[in-house]
């Protein structure tokens, strides 16, 4: 799919390396039965949700511009939610989930460009574009919940990932493909079920992005609001699932209370969900939004932060009490004897910044090779660096030409000669850089004179740790696009007659004339090439159920013929209630 963005007011503040997620819509490469599987659940979900679901849904489709007879495009789209702040973009099935976030917390809805097929009507294991047009667009018009959206986005982006998270990211990505795509063979669904299944008992302790994760699954995509015993649908996906959003209603799905203990539950993609969580109101889920970013490395540092860094072996960012923020793949940290972080050390490209803005000079480039830093106080004296005063600074030896010797707690030797210090504009010293300097710990040479000037981060402790850079300018190309792309479905030659057949169908349809000659053809055509097909009958007999006329008694007897299926039963009945 060619990639393409059309930037609008929202779009235009996007990160540069999030384009790459986007596509274009493939909008002439939906079929004619495409658009009528868009049309049957549309149709069906509204009927039925305007009775169960939030009222906000209702409301927010007329406001975001979606409509029941055709697949949106994102065009449309975008000209509509720029009303409320927010925009669409065109992506290929599931993104990685820190991508995800992060188009979140700039107010873009990212929607999967697919469609499901007319076997998956009911459920769907990929995102598609009822999912998520249909799904999460209607509910961001109400405005308490667009903000907790976009707050889920800043805080979850943030959130540090275990290696084994974008492993798993890429077999749940590939399962979904593989179940979705009617030409997958048996065999290759299986392979990837059981890679799946096998990652999800080798997990370990689960990590910031698994538990987000949770989060978001149990509220953007299947929360229920409202009180416990009768409560009302606005998760995307019990919105945009026939199945799914009448049977999460019924006794058989427990409901809970949601808690910050939604975060513990695992989730099966794949599956309808067993228990869902119930929120009273849309307020608190930014309570629990809230209560759980107060766990994250985000806002606790320390040491667990760091070594939650090292651990996802990715970019990251730790920020010092001075401000001054680190970026790159942390690889080492040293403790002191009551475990508190006393150096680290980033390997490869790293950057240096304040307030998420790169320190000028101190990019990739300049930092190519890594940095280290001590944290903490000097050992001994009770002030820390950041908080000495420019006569502390001279008294301790800590000025420009001085050559000088700061022994860290921890054991962590800085000799060598001043050569300038970089502060903020409220005077905080944030950066002191040395020549001909040797940094160790005990016998160990962290830094030799040989390898230049040697920059020192100034800061007493860890206040943060995040997934990502600090100035999303500092590093290219950040986010992997995953190599298992969509597959784009095969059709066979009597299964392309079939879609004419759809579309001579939808032409009578938006022509108001009731061609009785030709759907009565077409009717003819059905029975004989394509028994098992429900869907276009149901079309058939909408245009001809208030007239009199011979097709009408024979569509309908086709139908009950077709309703003998088990797998058709529900669907044809719910069509056919629809249209009486």
């Amino acid at each position: 799919m060619k990639k393409t963005i059309k930037l609008n007011k929202v779009t235009k503040q996007l990160p540069k390396h999030l384009h790459k997620f986007i596509v274009k819509q493939p909008y002439k490469e939906y079929t004619p039965q495409n658009q009528a599987v868009w049309r049957y659940v549309m149709r069906t979900n509204i009927d039925f949700l305007s009775k169960v679901a939030h009222h906000s849904y209702i409301n927010g489709l007329k406001q975001t511009g979606i409509s029941v007879n055709e697949i949106p495009k994102m065009e449309g789209m975008n000209r509509i939610l720029k009303e409320i702040g927010w925009a669409a973009v065109s992506v290929d099935g599931f993104i990685p989930p820190n991508a995800f976030m992060e188009f979140q917390a700039y107010n873009v809805l990212v929607i999967a460009s697919d469609i499901r097929t007319i076997d998956h009507i009911k459920y769907t294991p990929a995102p598609d574009i009822i999912h998520e047009a249909a799904g999460h667009a209607p509910i961001i018009a109400n405005p308490e919940y667009a903000e907790y959206l976009r707050r889920f986005g800043e805080i979850g982006s943030k959130a540090i990932s275990s290696e084994k998270d974008y492993e798993m990211y890429e077999a749940i990505r590939l399962l979904s493909i593989l179940k979705e795509n009617p030409n997958a063979t048996k065999q290759e669904i299986e392979d990837a079920q059981q890679k799946v299944e096998m990652l999800q008992k080798n997990m370990g302790t689960p990590s910031e992005m698994a538990q987000i994760r949770n989060l978001h699954w149990w509220t953007v995509e299947y929360g229920l609001i409202g009180d416990l015993k009768n409560p009302k649908i606005y998760g995307a996906g019990l919105l945009s699932s026939i199945g799914e959003s009448k049977w999460c209603l019924t006794k058989q799905v427990k409901k809970i209370p949601y808690t910050i203990a939604a975060a513990k539950q695992n989730f099966d993609i794949t599956q309808p969900q067993p228990q869902l969580f119930v929120t009273p109101d849309f307020a608190h889920l930014s309570l629990v939004l809230e209560e759980f970013a107060n766990t994250m490395a985000l806002r606790t540092g320390g040491l667990e932060g760091v070594q939650k860094l090292i651990a996802s072996k990715n970019i990251g960012t730790i920020e010092l009490s001075t401000g001054i923020q680190i970026s790159g793949v942390f690889t080492n940290v040293i403790t002191s004897e009551n475990n508190k972080p006393v150096y680290i050390q980033t390997t490869g490209p790293t950057a240096l910044a304040r307030r998420d803005k790169e320190l000028i000079g101190h990019g990739v480039n300049y930092h190519s090779e890594g940095f280290g830093s001590p944290i903490g106080k000097l050992k001994g004296i009770n002030l820390a660096i950041e908080d000495m005063s420019p006569k502390d600074l001279e008294i301790y030896g800590i000025y420009e030409g001085k050559k000088t010797t700061l022994l860290f707690e921890g054991n962590i030797k800085v000799e060598g000669e001043v050569i300038t210090g970089k502060r903020d504009l409220q005077g905080k010293i944030l950066l002191i850089s040395f020549k001909n300097c040797t940094v160790t710990h005990n016998e160990t040479i962290l830094f030799h004179p040989n390898w230049g000037v040697y920059d020192m981060a100034v800061g007493k402790e860890i206040v943060s740790a995040f997934a990502g850079p600090a100035s999303v300018k500092s590093f290219k190309n950040l986010g992997k696009v995953s190599t298992h792309n969509t597959q784009k479905i095969s059709y066979s030659a009597k299964e392309l007659e079939l879609h004419t057949l759809y579309k001579k169908v939808a032409d009578v349809r938006e022509s108001n004339t009731k061609d009785i000659e030709t759907l009565t053809q077409i009717l003819k055509t059905l029975k004989t090439s394509f028994p098992k097909d429900w869907l276009l009958p149901l079309e058939i007999y909408e245009l001809v159920a208030n007239l009199e006329t011979p097709l009408k008694k024979t569509v309908q007897n086709h139908l009950e013929e077709l309703k003998q299926n088990n797998s058709f039963t529900e669907l044809i009945e719910n069509g056919i209630k629809l249209i009486s």
